[in-house]
């Protein structure tokens, strides 16, 4: 399917500050971008650089004022999410380099305090793809999803005491989850197709049957039409903005995706 989606976040400046933007959609991972728009009002400086997990950022300094920034693009994207029933576990001396950061603890996935309980839910399951599918479904099954929740960052054991969360939360206890049983899991950020409310969106990716494959807290089905913005150990690495200063006021955001007839 062909997709058009777009971001256009308002700020409100009221001292000069620094802000580091991701919202270019990841080049290069069973996406293709076909048509892209990135501004900025009024017209600034931008560095572009890359990440090491591969992500666009965008780094500018910005003026006094209201600042508008609009980023748009048509991507081409899979209409399902791959399954693999039985996909086997791979041993840590099998995975590459490039996967071995999403096996630790980082700082919003302890996954060091999360063992016991990942191994009571996945204790009657094949190891490697049905174990993640178990985890999956348990923190669907156990944490409320709450869109509109929370405003800020909470880590995956706040969240498993809360009981409830938004998606990049459920997404967060899930990793962590996989990670303390030594299955590689990643935080991935991007638009959803018929998502409600329409929001930027947050699910996860873990590493079996040597691939990385899709896992969903929030749905009962895998649903299609992902658009990839970015991956990372957890929400620190993929936020698609931090302001730096204390002047400066996200005043709105607004979110589109469309289905797109070529």
């Amino acid at each position: 399917m062909k997709l058009k989606v777009s971001c256009q976040l308002c700020f409100e400046i009221v001292e000069p500050s620094v802000l580091i933007l991701i919202l270019r959609p990841f080049r290069g991972y069973q996406q293709l971008i076909t048509r892209e728009v990135y501004s900025i009002k009024p017209a600034l400086p931008i560095i572009e650089s890359t990440d090491s997990f591969g992500n666009s950022y965008q780094r500018l300094v910005v003026p006094m004022g209201d600042v508008l920034i609009y980023t748009s693009a048509e991507v081409v994207v899979s209409d399902y999410v791959d399954v693999a029933q039985g996909a086997c576990f791979v041993e840590i001396q099998q995975l590459p380099p490039e996967v071995l950061p999403f096996l630790l603890p980082s700082r919003y996935c302890e996954s060091d305090r999360f063992g016991d309980l990942a191994r009571e839910i996945t204790d009657d399951v094949l190891l490697g793809y049905d174990q993640v599918r178990k985890i999956s479904d348990w923190v669907r099954e156990s944490i409320d999803y709450t869109p509109g929740s929370s405003d800020y960052p909470l880590s995956a054991t706040e969240v498993h005491h809360l009981g409830h969360g938004v998606c990049r939360d459920l997404a967060q206890v899930a990793i962590a989850l996989c990670r303390s049983i030594s299955i590689p899991a990643r935080l991935v950020v991007g638009y959803l197709y018929n998502l409600q409310p329409m929001d930027l969106h947050a699910w996860f990716e873990a590493y079996i049957g040597n691939r990385w494959y899709t896992f969903d807290p929030t749905q009962q089905e895998l649903m299609g039409g992902r658009v990839i913005i970015a991956f990372g150990r957890d929400a620190a690495d993929v936020a698609i903005f931090h302001q730096f200063g204390s002047g400066c006021q996200l005043n709105s955001m607004d979110v589109r995706v469309d289905l797109l007839d070529n």
